[in-house]
């Protein structure tokens, strides 16, 4: 269990990906460049595997803003996309089910 307080110290964000494109030699990292609205960044997603990059420019997607940087097969993560599992196993993206501005604040 966390506090109310840690939970408020998450910053969730509203992201639209603009770029996406498989990590070489991995079967599932797909690279992310995604916009904030105000700054654009990249994220290194274990997606490949149920998403094909072609699929996913224009979508908005749910990110964690403010997670300190990770570096994957070389290329540094800047945020985590949140998904969900599937029955199967799979992780499926979690989106806006109308249009909201990039950027936009999770509450």
């Amino acid at each position: 269990m966390i506090t109310f307080d840690d939970f408020k110290k998450i910053d969730l964000r509203v992201a639209r990906v603009e770029k996406a494109e498989r990590v070489e030699g991995s079967e599932k990292l797909v690279r992310l460049e995604i916009s904030l609205g105000d700054e654009t960044r990249q994220i290194v997603a274990g997606i490949g595997k149920r998403y094909e990059p072609d699929n996913l420019s224009g979508k908005n997607i749910i990110i964690v803003a403010n997670l300190e940087p990770k570096t994957l097969m070389g290329l540094e993560s800047q945020g985590m996309l949140l998904a969900a599992s599937n029955k199967e196993g799979e992780s499926i993206l979690l989106t806006t089910m109308e249009e909201v501005a990039v950027g936009s604040e999770i509450k």
